[in-house]
Formats: C-alpha cells, structure tokens, sequence
C-alpha cells in the first residue's frame, strides 16, 4: 500500500503547466531546503545563516570556489570543446541563431573527463546533497558559451516549468549550479534572478509541439511565462544582477525565475551549469509533452553522484 501511495504521489502534478488557455501563478507545495535522513540540512558546507537566505531568495553565491589554476584548466577545456568540429556534429551541441559560434554543450560530464570530475567534487555536490537532503544524481549538465560581441540572451524562465512538462520531474526538489568560468559583469549577460520567485509557480500556456526541443534550445517560445506574470513577480521581488570573478559560483533552486541579456560587450562570459536532483524525486512521464525528451537534456539515469 506504502509504494502504491509513492507512485501515485509522485505522478500527481501538482504543477499543472501548458494545459490552459490562461496562465496562473500557483503557491509552491514542496519545501525549498529538505531536511536529511543522515545528517540534517546544516550538515554541509553552507551554514544555517546562508541556507536561510538560499531557502528565502532562492540562490546562494560562492565567490570563489574554484582556485585561478582550476578556472584556466576548465578555460582551455572549454576551449578545446568549441574549437571540435567533429563535435559540432554531435545533437548535444546548439549553436548561436545568427552565426555557428557554439551556444550550448549539453551532457558535457560524459564527453569530458575533466567535468566528470568536477561532478564528483565535494565543493560541488556537497552543495546540492545539503540543500536537497541526500542522494542527488545528474539531471543534466552543460557549458554555456556568451562570446563578445555576439552572445545571445537567455529569456525569463523556470526551469523546473519545462523538466516538469517535458522531463516529468514531479517537483522542484532540484538545483542547479553555475560555476562562472569568466568574469560576470552586469553588461556583459549576467544572469538575473527575481528572489523569492521560486516559491510561486507559473502555469504556462500552449501546447508542446512533438520534439519541441529542436527549437526550444535556440529560441523557446512554448513554456516561458506570461509578460503580466513576469511583472508581478518583478513587482513583488524585484531582481538581482548576480555578478562575481572566474570561479565562483551561483547555486540557485529550480523553479526560480532567471534569464540573461545577450552580450555586446568585448568581454565574453561562460559558465558550467550542472543540475543536481534528488534521487526522491526522479522523472516519470512527461507532464505536459508527448514524449520525455532526449537523455542529453533529461537524464534517465538516476545514479547518485558519489
């Protein structure tokens, strides 16, 4: 009886999305900073004062979690990973609407051993462990190149809107972290954050398009929130321009509202952005979508990180 009420919880949508004419703000359900079975949420690297203001705006910013020697080792890794044609080839890969400068590599810590390790890394999963309150796998890893000059933006969303529509995340007990491989100025497409955001859902319009990540990778226009929805939020949380040097890092809760501009800057910006969800709270079917999208975007292995 136990497992079938698990089942039947898990694939309950309680984040009802794309399947109404009109958008909604819906009040979050779940917690944000999950209690642990072996320890306890202030059994980690944050301490009580930092997990209280990540559980209340949403984000938590390390200013530098990785030493210069690391930030120029992922550099040229990052480097090397633009730079391969044969790779360009490869569907994990997205590049710019208006030229073929490399956007996006996705799944990037199963084509490089230097990201797997950085997956592994204490300073990096013990983050997301303590927050999410145990096991975490990888839901989903990429880099994101903003090259000067030319960087596109990355328009107002939550992520947890689309795993849950097209993953089948049932819940947003995920996080993700963004590790800044280059400065992070205001002008040059940092990224910005409505704090606070992430305890209201926004139910979105429009229905998903079969393989509507072909498209949603370069420009989404299926699953991004209302402008009246955006400006409410605005209104009542205002936004924060995360800014910081090469090596820190932003953590920031799945369903938060955050975007970025495009770059005219000479100063590019690139990020490793790794997704960690709780192995409590693996996908199911789609919510909201004909089929789950491609491994690369979505994983369906749900091994911890160890």
């Amino acid at each position: 009886m136990t497992a079938l009420m698990d089942i039947q919880q898990k694939t309950m949508d309680e984040y009802p999305t794309r399947k109404d004419s009109t958008p909604a703000l819906l009040y979050r359900t779940c917690p944000v900073v999950w209690e642990s079975g072996d320890g306890g949420p202030h059994d980690g690297p944050y301490t009580a004062d930092e997990l209280a203001s990540y559980e209340a705006k949403g984000y938590a910013q390390t200013e530098a979690l990785l030493t210069p020697d690391e930030v120029e080792s992922y550099s040229a890794e990052l480097r090397r990973l633009s730079q391969d044609q044969e790779l360009k080839k490869d569907e994990r890969v997205i590049v710019e609407r208006s030229s073929d400068e490399v956007r996006s590599v996705f799944e990037v810590h199963k084509i490089s051993k230097l990201f797997a390790d950085l997956v592994r890394d204490p300073r990096v999963v013990g983050r997301a462990r303590q927050i999410l309150g145990g096991d975490v796998y990888v839901h989903q890893s990429r880099v994101n190149y903003k090259p000067g000059f030319g960087g596109g933006d990355f328009w107002w969303h939550s992520d947890f809107e689309t795993w849950h529509a097209e993953d089948g995340m049932p819940a947003p007990r995920a996080a993700s972290i963004s590790i800044a491989l280059t400065d992070n100025y205001a002008h040059n497409g940092a990224l910005m954050i409505m704090p606070g955001s992430h305890k209201t859902f926004v139910s979105c319009v429009g229905e998903t398009p079969e393989d509507h990540h072909r498209s949603s990778l370069k420009s989404q226009e299926i699953g991004v929130p209302d402008k009246h929805s955006l400006a409410v939020l605005a209104d009542m949380h205002g936004i924060d321009v995360l800014t910081g040097p090469a090596g820190g890092a932003t953590v920031f809760d799945s369903n938060c509202m955050h975007g970025s501009g495009g770059n005219i800057t000479p100063f590019p910006r690139s990020n490793i952005f790794i997704v960690f969800n709780s192995v409590e709270n693996t996908c199911t079917e789609p919510f909201a979508a004909p089929k789950p999208r491609p491994e690369f975007l979505g994983a369906r292995d749900f091994t911890p990180v160890k």
